[in-house]
């Protein structure tokens, strides 16, 4: 499970975290980065993703 989570972090890396802890402080800071930019979106999705 943790492949497809992965990969919908690297094409939506909000979902990616909401799917790992649902809507929460890192869920909201995900949206943040990824507005700042995509990739620091991405890094802390996985990075999420890949600590539980």
């Amino acid at each position: 499970m943790d492949v497809i989570r992965i990969l919908l972090a690297i094409i939506l890396p909000p979902l990616g975290v909401f799917l790992q802890v649902g809507i929460g402080l890192h869920f909201w800071l995900n949206i943040l980065l990824t507005l700042c930019g995509y990739v620091p979106g991405i890094v802390h999705a996985i990075w999420v993703i890949l600590r539980k």
